[in-house]
């Protein structure tokens, strides 16, 4: 089977445990404001690959990912769930760990033929890595346009499917660097038994070359990157909110 592929990356540091082989899926449904993939959002785009030949390209330098494995990215990798379900099946019989990097949008419950497809995926996934934009519906829509509900109820899927999660969450400066939104994430996250890590990443501008090379105008023109220390706040007060939930509930056990 065949993907539509935007990219690949041979040595990925930060798209789960170890070193990993780091494959960018083509489509996407959001239109996050500070995506800095812009190139990724048209499903037709891309260049067709097939599962095989990814699988061979891992296996040609297995060693160097005795540690780490294989991340399928985007774009929103669930736009192709077939070719998912293919490659990481070639993936479980070399005994490569796998990790999905999703913004969960696409969840629907009420679909069956989808939660199949999707109960399959999950069977071959090591883990997933969520990225949850914002935890208010309100601001999740004018953040992305979409509401954020498939988002939670995915989270909580997971859950009941015993796949590990890592919580990802970018700040930026006006949209998602309030306190009280922070302690609602982590209030939510902490209540996740299958929580292993979260990460909090400063919004950054190094999308904006490709929008202008695209003729897109990009929607955060003029609003600097957000710092470090920034980020590190957000995380200690997701990190409090996540251990008063993890104590309440101890004392009530």
């Amino acid at each position: 089977m065949t993907g539509r592929v935007h990219s690949r990356e041979s040595f990925g540091t930060v798209d789960g445990p170890g070193l990993r082989y780091v494959v960018f899926l083509q489509g996407c449904p959001m239109r996050c404001l500070y995506c800095h993939n812009p190139d990724t959002w048209e499903r037709g785009g891309g260049t067709e690959i097939e599962a095989a030949q990814i699988i061979a390209d891992i296996c040609k330098n297995r060693a160097f990912y005795q540690k780490g494995g294989l991340t399928v990215s985007g774009g929103e990798p669930l736009c192709q769930i077939d070719f998912l379900i293919d490659l990481f099946t070639r993936a479980k019989e070399e005994s490569i760990h796998t990790c999905l990097d999703t913004s969960g949008i696409l969840f629907d419950e009420r679909n069956p033929v989808y939660l199949q497809k999707l109960d399959r995926l999950m069977t071959l996934t090591d883990l997933v890595l969520l990225d949850i934009k914002h935890i208010d519906d309100a601001a999740h829509r004018v953040l992305t346009g979409h509401t954020n509900a498939p988002v939670l109820a995915f989270a909580r899927y997971l859950e009941q499917k015993k796949v590990p999660v890592w919580i990802r969450h970018v700040v930026l400066e006006g949209y998602t660097d309030q306190a009280a939104a922070w302690e609602r994430l982590g209030t939510f996250i902490g209540s996740l038994s299958n929580l292993q890590a979260l990460d909090v990443l400063p919004y950054h501008t190094m999308g904006t070359e490709k929008y202008r090379a695209l003729g897109l105008a990009y929607p955060l023109d003029g609003i600097p990157a957000a710092s470090s220390e920034l980020a590190e706040s957000a995380k200690r007060c997701i990190l409090e909110a996540i251990r008063k939930v993890r104590t309440s509930r101890n004392k009530l056990i």
